[in-house]
């Protein structure tokens, strides 16, 4: 799905006038299924420290950048570092983990973000994350790190990190499907060991945390980060150009290229984890000719094209860049330690 424009913050008109309203009964029924689930389980602590990346809004904040940064830090690489994927938009890990294995595997077998995982560090995908922690751990990590799955309660997280988009914040600030909040947002910070706000807070995020207690009854640690374009879309300055995305809010891309001097002639958005077809890509590849201009999308996008149509188009990608890496290395590392320590059955690695 797409993101409904009136969850935005910044939305006027009478859907957002209306709907979120007529919506909140409905909303209170999400809240309370969800409320209910986690209640009831028990979840299941595997033989390694579980490093979660999450967020509190359906749809994209970057954590698929922020997980295979986090992996990349010092104190985390040492460890032994596997990701955890629920492996949306695949057909395999239903029954049992399966590693990625980028050379034999499609997002049509794994889903696209592990694929982009599997870069960095050996991944697991499954519906059951916690027999993927039990292989990461027979494999041989000694962390396992988990990209999204913050509102699993199934398996018991050593650590986690709440990931908020500074510009869209927690969008209107309601529970689906009136807003774009999987739980109310201090429920989603009341489990969050470590508040991680990428870009400008322009919705006042940290101001607000800072007044809600976290997982250790104080509010989360504070970390800052950003996320910088990198690939192809680097060079296409004042070049014509048509983008196209299937993301949680595909419009950013068109945005990120038109920051960047790109002018663009052109946009199609597609639903998240849109599954390509050749002929979809073949046409819009048709229409950037009629135009003049480079097709461009994104890393998630494109794995999710066929092989022989990824050489035809061009990529801009995004990577996290910390405010201060030295200091995010290291209460990263310090906040797990310490989690593993006050957890029943946390168990240090690398250390």
């Amino acid at each position: 799905m797409q993101a409904p424009a009136f969850w935005d913050a910044d939305a006027t008109g009478w859907q957002r006038a209306l709907l979120p309203p007529l919506l909140a009964p409905a909303s209170a029924l999400y809240a309370l299924g969800a409320a209910i689930r986690a209640a009831r389980c028990v979840p299941e602590r595997p033989a390694l420290p579980v490093l979660c990346i999450g967020n509190a809004v359906a749809g994209g904040a970057g954590k698929t950048p922020t997980a295979m940064a986090v992996a990349e830090l010092p104190s985390i690489a040492a460890r032994r570092p596997h990701f955890l994927s629920r492996g949306h938009g695949g057909r395999l890990g239903r029954a049992a983990p399966v590693r990625v294995d980028p050379a034999s595997h499609g997002a049509g077998d794994v889903g696209d973000e592990p694929l982009l995982l599997a870069t960095k560090a050996p991944t697991w995908v499954a519906r059951d994350r916690t027999a993927a922690g039990r292989a990461a751990a027979a494999a041989g990590a000694g962390v396992a790190v988990m990209d999204d799955g913050f509102q699993n309660p199934t398996i018991g997280k050593t650590l986690s990190i709440l990931v908020v988009d500074g510009a869209y914040g927690i969008g209107n600030g309601r529970v689906l499907p009136a807003g774009p909040l999987r739980e109310p947002f201090a429920s989603a910070l009341a489990r969050a060991d470590i508040l991680l706000l990428l870009g400008a807070d322009v919705r006042g995020i940290a101001e607000r945390a800072a007044h809600l207690p976290g997982r250790t009854g104080a509010p989360p640690l504070l970390l800052r980060a950003q996320l910088a374009p990198i690939g192809d879309g680097l060079a296409l300055a004042g070049r014509q150009v048509l983008a196209f995305a299937g993301i949680a809010r595909p419009e950013r891309l068109a945005r990120s290229l038109a920051r960047l001097g790109c002018q663009v002639v052109a946009e199609r958005r597609f639903p998240d984890h849109h599954a390509y077809s050749r002929a979809e890509v073949e046409a819009l590849l048709a229409e950037a000719e009629r135009q003049g201009a480079v097709a461009v999308t994104t890393a998630k996008d494109l794995v999710r094209l066929d092989a022989d149509l990824r050489t035809r188009v061009s990529v801009l990608g995004v990577a996290l860049v910390w405010e201060d890496a030295g200091a995010a290395d290291r209460t990263i590392a310090a906040a797990l330690d310490e989690a593993a320590g006050r957890v029943p059955g946390g168990h240090l690695s690398g250390t």
